[in-house]
């Protein structure tokens, strides 16, 4: 019985394939392909009947094309041209332009037939003497000839793509470019050397710019005066953060803009391949629309009603298999669509310039000023991201992500937007290789740290600072940063320039401390974990929980999203999180807590969690070399040499005796301090009295002494034998030998360098 239904059934298939028409069961592209070649035959008659080179048939045709168009007769050809070009064309065919240009065509034709019969009417045929008419009737041949000719210039736009005519007219007339945002290639020519884009090659990239950034005299940057900075004449930031007039922002064009154009091949072709791939697993979708990013070219999909969005996730590995593409990403559901999306990877790729990301209005007219820029999104839509609201940051990506680059971006975000009075850097590079080229920016409040122990150090000073400004709020009785520079700072400034303008004296004056923004940069996470991961979280945790409201923020990065690494309490207390291409899905998990960054591509391609947003948002960030971060810090040291004054924060080195200029007592404090102040237990010295008078240190004596917990005292017993009071342990159950001699002596205290 069931060998009978199946029988029936490939009957009553091949009598429905039977039923359906052939040229409805061919393909979309061969009918178009089928339609412009009759299209291009019939126009080639035409155009052989108007020369009197097609026969009797011709002469018949020409003679109904005279009788029906008049003197258009002779442009029917070029008509019919245009249908069967709109026909053949694939480059923009997801942009479904076709009908646009058909209609442009037929309305370029029957204006000239207008046209025509409106000034010669026996030359018109009867289509022009029918449309001409009417019109004449009317509004009389002056406007008549008006409106046509409006309608002619609509037809030509039509055909030929508005985007042209646009660039024609910036070039002749140059009212609507933006000489100060965007500059010109020449200009860009003359200060940017091009860089070798090919991503297999980066290391050699690098190598090569380099050793021609060797090369370059300081002449060859570009004077303040011939190109000021976007930030300094568009914006008109708030009157807290108002640059000073002394800091010289770099141009824009020290920095490469967009390069190249993405290569997605035939969409309509791969659109129709996700189709029949899910169609022959049972799962009808309805195409929808198909967005072109840098890197990856959305296809968007409406499935039937009752079909379950894990269906068509699991069929991931098959449309990778139809596609010949890897790695695809699944968006089910697209963020605020009905629809679900299928990231696919683009065969060439466009590359994203850190200077167009600068140079655009929703940058450059901006009033925060820890404004930065993050890339481009699916659409090629630019996303940039207020530091203050993240209010901390978390990067993390495999080797060869863009991760490095990501932090370049950030911080040369901020440069081109902040003078050193408004933001000071602490940056921790254990690496020594990523961050050192940011020595010597007046930004710094200190070297950039590559010492594990003075990251620990910097961080305590930071929690310490940290407390002092609540202190300086709470007396001025501000709940922000915000607050205190638009309320208090700002208005007394203004009193001051106004008593000197009146020549008042104003040594005197009290002047309100400004509080700059702290941006606290770790570049690797897991190497100072893993020497002091004790100390570094509970530091970390501390200023992420408590700094927002003081202007103190935390961009964490590391290759390494383990678990260990990025703790739970870390991720609880940092919402923002940057996710770039890593190896497995667990490592996917640890930082966004959801998979999608293992099936990135790397080389800047990443997700972007913000906290206020469930799910991620896929951006391609910018590509920012090291030739143009050492043209940006040059420029910088050149034209901003002397711009430190006495109000910027100054923090000792401690390990080389080298600190930057300043001179406010309450803001400064030496790394040395704060080894001596902040790492020493408050029952050290009551401790330290008790192990010397017993000459006995054992963890339990002291828990029982002092009444504390285990952990305290073996804080405690570490602080002992590092500063030489005990030795080191002989064994679980014996008592440490004591050094110091009974009565006390000398303290002991040695200070971390000193070891």
């Amino acid at each position: 019985m069931s060998f009978m239904a199946k029988k029936q059934n490939r009957s009553s298939k091949s009598s429905a394939d039977e039923a359906v028409p052939l040229w409805r069961r061919l393909d979309e592209r061969t009918l178009r392909g089928i339609s412009a070649v009759l299209i291009i035959v019939v126009a080639v008659l035409c155009l052989l009947s108007s020369l009197g080179m097609a026969g009797r048939f011709g002469g018949l045709l020409f003679d109904a094309l005279y009788w029906l168009a008049g003197v258009a007769a002779y442009i029917v050809p070029l008509v019919l041209a245009s249908f069967a070009w709109a026909l053949l064309s694939n480059r923009e065919a997801d942009q479904d332009v076709r009908p646009v240009r058909m209609i442009g065509a037929s309305l370029f034709f029957l204006s000239i037939l207008a046209i025509i019969g409106t000034l010669a009417e026996s030359r018109g045929g009867m289509l022009g003497t029918l449309l001409a008419g009417p019109l004449v009737t009317y509004l009389d041949t002056v406007a008549t000839l008006v409106l046509l000719a409006g309608l002619l210039a609509v037809s030509l736009l039509l055909v030929f793509d508005s985007s042209l005519w646009a660039t024609l007219w910036h070039k002749l007339f140059g009212m609507f470019r933006r000489k100060d945002a965007v500059p010109t290639a020449e200009e860009l020519d003359a200060a940017i050397p091009e860089p070798d884009v090919a991503e297999d090659e980066e290391a050699d990239v690098d190598e090569e710019e380099d050793d021609a950034d060797e090369k370059i005299d300081e002449e060859e940057l570009i004077a303040p005066e011939a190109h000021p900075a976007p930030q300094g004449k568009a914006a008109k930031p708030a009157p807290a953060h108002t640059p000073a007039p002394e800091y010289v922002a770099p141009p824009t064009t020290l920095l490469d803009h967009d390069k190249g154009k993405p290569n997605v091949g035939d969409t309509k072709a791969r659109a129709n391949i996700i189709r029949k791939t899910l169609l022959h697993f049972r799962i009808p979708v309805e195409m929808d629309e198909i967005t072109v990013g840098p890197t990856v070219t959305r296809y968007a999909l409406k499935p039937a009603a009752g079909v379950r969005l894990s269906k068509i996730v699991s069929l991931q590995s098959n449309i990778e298999l139809a596609l010949a593409a890897s790695p695809i990403r699944i968006e089910a559901p697209i963020p605020n669509k009905a629809l679900v999306g299928i990231e696919v990877p683009n065969t060439g790729k466009s590359i994203v310039g850190l200077g167009g990301l600068l140079a655009g209005q929703d940058f450059t007219n901006a009033t925060n000023p820890l404004m930065v820029a993050l890339g481009k999104d699916i659409s090629g839509t630019a996303h940039y991201a207020n530091v203050a609201k993240m209010p901390h940051l978390l990067v993390a990506g495999t080797t060869g992500s863009g991760k490095s680059v990501m932090i370049h971006s950030l911080i040369t975000s901020l440069l081109y937007r902040n003078a050193p009075e408004q933001l000071r850097f602490i940056m921790v590079d254990p690496k020594r290789v990523e961050l050192t080229m940011y020595d010597g920016i007046p930004h710094l409040a200190l070297p950039v740290i590559t010492d594990a122990k003075k990251c620990i150090l910097s961080l305590k000073w930071a929690a310490k600072e940290m407390d002092r400004r609540y202190d300086v709020l709470r007396d001025h009785q501000e709940q922000n940063i915000g607050g205190y520079h638009s309320k208090v700072v700002a208005p007394a400034q203004e009193k001051y320039r106004k008593l000197e303008e009146r020549g008042k004296d104003v040594s005197d004056f009290d002047m309100p401390e400004p509080l700059p923004h702290i941006v606290i940069i770790i570049d690797e996470l897991a190497d100072i974990m893993q020497a002091y991961p004790r100390e570094l979280e509970g530091a970390i945790v501390r200023l992420a929980q408590m700094s927002r409201a003081v202007g103190i923020h935390l961009i964490l990065s590391t290759q390494r999203p383990e678990a260990k690494v990025i703790t739970g309490l870390i991720k609880a207390n940092i919402p923002t999180r940057i996710a770039l291409k890593v190896n497995t899905l667990i490592d996917s998990r640890v930082i966004l807590d959801q998979s999608g960054a293992e099936k990135l591509l790397g080389y800047g391609d990443m997700l972007f969690l913000s906290g206020d947003s469930p799910k991620p948002i896929r951006i391609q960030s910018p590509f920012l070399t090291n030739g143009e971060v050492k043209k940006v810090v040059t420029y910088i040291k050149k034209h901003n040499a002397d711009t430190l004054d006495e109000a910027l924060i100054e923090i000792g080195d401690g390990g080389n005796g080298t600190s930057n200029t300043g001179g406010n007592s309450a803001a400064g404090i030496d790394l040395d301090e704060m080894e001596e102040d902040d790492d020493q237990d408050e029952l050290y010295e009551d401790v330290r009295a008790f192990v010397v008078t017993e000459q006995k240190a054992s963890t339990s004596r002291i828990q029982r002494r002092f009444k504390v917990g285990y952990g305290r005292a073996a804080r405690i017993m570490d602080q002992l034998e590092e500063r030489g009071v005990i030795g080191e342990s002989e064994g679980q159950s014996k008592p440490r030998r004591v050094l110091e001699g009974n009565g006390g002596g000398e303290s002991g205290y040695d200070s971390y360098e000193d070891e």
